[in-house]
C-alpha cells in the first residue's frame, strides 16, 4: 500500500488560505478550500491558477464556513471539480451566506474598477452568484461523531471543534494511516457554543494544527470588555466595534445583552451594520432554539424563547441608505459592523466618521493580521489612510482579546496533550512567528516531531 502525501496549498506561509490536499496515488481529498485575505501580495494568490487540475480532486471535506477555509469553493467548482462537499449542517449554512456575500464583493469592486478606467469588457472576478449556486449543490450534510466513508475505503470524522457554529476538526483515513486536521480550534470557553471534543485516543499518523495564536496567550478577561463599554460611556461618545460577522458579532451581542441585564451598563441603542451579520445571526438564533451539539445545554434552556442576541434597542441596517444613516446619529450608541480588522466594508466609513472624535471609542475584539487597518490602529497609530485620504485618530482605541474564539498557545498544547503520541505535527494556518513558537512548545515540552511545512511541498505521511 502507497502510503499517502500531503501537499499544503495554502495557509502553510500564512494565516490564511487553508488548502490540504491528501492523495494515495488513486483519490485525491482535499480538507478546506480557503481564500488568502491580508495584504496584496497574499490576496492576488486567489487569481493565480490553481496548482493542481481542479477536476482531479475527488472530495473536500470542509471544517468550518468563515471564508478563509471555505472561500474559494465556488472557484474549485467552476474550474472543474464535481465531487462532493462535506460538513455539518451549520457549516453548510453559513458557508452558504459567506459565499454569496463574497461573490457580490467581487462583482462591486470589479464594477467599480471598470467604471473608473471605462473598459468594455465584463469585469473579471473569481467566482460570481451563480458559480456559488452551482457549488452549493455538491454540500452534503454530515453527522458530528459519525464515521463515514467519503470515498471507497476513505474515512473521515468530523468532531465539534467550538470556534464558531457548525466547525469542527476532522480525521482522515486513507491508505491505512490517520490524519487529523486541527480546521480552526476553539478554546473550550466560548460563552454559548460547546467547547472542542476531547481528540480521539487512537494512534494518529500525523496532526496538522492551527498555529494563529501559536506565540501568544489570550490575557485579557472578558469583564475587560464590560470596562472598556462603561469608559466609552462615560467619555460620552458612540462606539464603534469592527467585528466578523460569523460568530464574532453574535459573541459580542451577547455580552452586550449580559451587562444590560445585569445593569452594568445602560440599554443604549445598538445598531448591526453588516447584512450578512444579520442573516447569520438568524442560524445562531435557530440552533440556540433546537438545542443543537453545538449549543451549551444549559445555554439552550434559558434562551428558549429569549432573544439571546438583542439587549433592548437592537436594529440590523440592511441596505447602503440605512448605513450611511448612521452618520448623522447625535444619541450615544453602539455600532458593530464588518470587517473584523478594519480593511473593508462598511466599517471603513464609520472609522473615517468617528475616528477624528477624541469621545468616540473603538474597541478591537479579535486578531489584527499584517498589514491590516486593525493592526495600525492597535499599534497605536496617529493616522490611518481611508478612502485615499488620511484620518487622524483622536478616538480612543481599546483592544479586548478575550473575544477571540482561536485556541492561544497555552489552549493548543494542553489539547494536543490528550493525543496519543502522533508520527509528525504539521503546523500551519500562522504567521511565522506563531508557527515558530507553537513548533518549539512542542519539540520541547510534548517530544513531538513537528515540522513546518513549505508551501505546494508534497511530504509522505510516515
Amino acid at each position: 500500500m502507497t502510503a499517502p502525501i500531503i501537499q499544503f496549498l495554502g495557509a502553510a506561509d500564512t494565516v490564511t488560505g487553508s488548502r490540504f490536499l491528501v492523495s494515495d496515488g488513486n483519490y485525491k481529498v482535499m480538507i478546506d478550500c480557503g481564500m488568502f485575505q491580508g495584504e496584496a501580495e497574499i490576496n492576488e494568490r486567489n487569481s493565480e491558477k490553481f496548482p493542481i487540475d481542479e477536476a482531479s480532486i475527488d472530495v473536500i471535506l470542509l471544517s468550518h464556513a468563515h471564508l478563509d477555509h471555505s472561500g474559494y469553493i465556488p472557484a474549485l467548482v467552476k474550474n472543474g471539480f464535481k465531487g462532493k462537499i462535506f460538513c455539518t449542517e451549520y457549516t453548510a449554512k453559513i458557508a452558504e451566506v459567506i459565499l454569496i456575500d463574497s461573490a457580490h464583493l467581487q462583482m462591486t469592486k470589479a464594477k467599480y474598477e471598470e467604471n473608473k478606467i471605462k473598459r468594455e469588457a465584463d469585469p473579471e472576478v473569481i467566482y460570481n452568484a451563480q458559480d456559488v449556486e452551482k457549488s452549493l449543490t455538491h454540500f452534503n450534510v454530515i453527522k458530528v461523531r459519525e464515521r463515514i466513508e467519503v470515498l471507497p475505503n476513505i474515512f473521515a470524522t468530523f468532531y465539534l471543534s467550538g470556534h464558531i457554529l457548525g466547525s469542527t476538526y476532522i480525521v482522515l483515513e486513507i491508505a491505512g494511516k490517520s490524519l487529523l486536521f486541527t480546521g480552526d480550534l476553539g478554546r473550550g470557553n466560548h460563552p454559548f457554543l460547546a467547547g472542542p471534543d476531547k481528540p480521539p485516543t487512537t494512534h494518529l499518523d500525523a496532526v496538522i494544527t492551527e498555529s494563529t495564536y501559536g506565540d501568544r496567550t489570550h490575557d485579557s478577561p472578558i469583564s475587560d470588555f464590560g470596562v472598556e463599554i462603561l469608559a466609552a460611556i462615560k467619555r460620552g461618545g458612540s462606539i464603534l466595534i469592527p467585528a466578523f460577522a460569523v460568530d464574532r458579532t453574535e459573541e459580542i451581542l451577547f455580552e452586550l445583552r449580559k451587562l444590560v441585564d445585569a445593569k452594568v451598563i445602560p440599554s443604549l441603542p445598538i445598531y448591526i451594520d453588516s447584512p450578512m451579520a444579520d442573516k447569520v445571526i438568524r442560524h445562531y438564533r435557530e440552533a440556540i432554539t433546537n438545542a443543537t451539539l453545538d449549543i451549551r445545554p444549559e445555554i439552550a434552556e434559558e434562551f428558549k424563547v429569549i432573544d439571546p442576541f438583542d439587549p433592548g434597542h437592537l436594529r440590523a441596517m440592511t441596505s447602503t441608505e440605512e448605513s450611511k444613516l448612521l452618520n448623522d446619529i447625535t444619541e450615544q450608541s453602539v455600532i458593530v459592523s464588518a470587517s473584523g480588522m478594519a480593511t473593508g466594508g462598511r466599517i471603513v466609513y464609520h472609522l473615517e466618521n468617528m475616528l477624528p472624535d477624541p469621545k468616540n471609542t473603538v474597541i478591537l475584539v479579535g486578531f489584527q493580521a499584517r498589514g491590516s487597518r486593525g493592526l495600525q490602529l492597535q499599534q497605536g497609530a496617529e493616522k490611518v489612510r481611508i478612502h485615499q485620504s488620511w484620518v487622524n485618530v483622536q478616538a480612543h482605541i481599546a483592544n479586548v482579546e478575550s473575544f477571540s474564539v482561536h485556541a492561544d498557545s497555552n489552549e493548543i498544547i494542553s489539547w494536543l496533550k490528550n493525543l496519543a503520541r502522533p508520527n509528525e505535527v504539521f503546523i500551519v494556518h500562522g504567521e511565522l512567528e506563531g508557527q515558530e513558537a507553537l513548533q518549539k512548545r512542542i519539540q520541547t515540552e510534548l517530544g513531538w516531531k513537528a515540522i513546518i511545512p513549505m508551501l505546494a511541498k508534497e511530504y509522505p505521511i510516515a
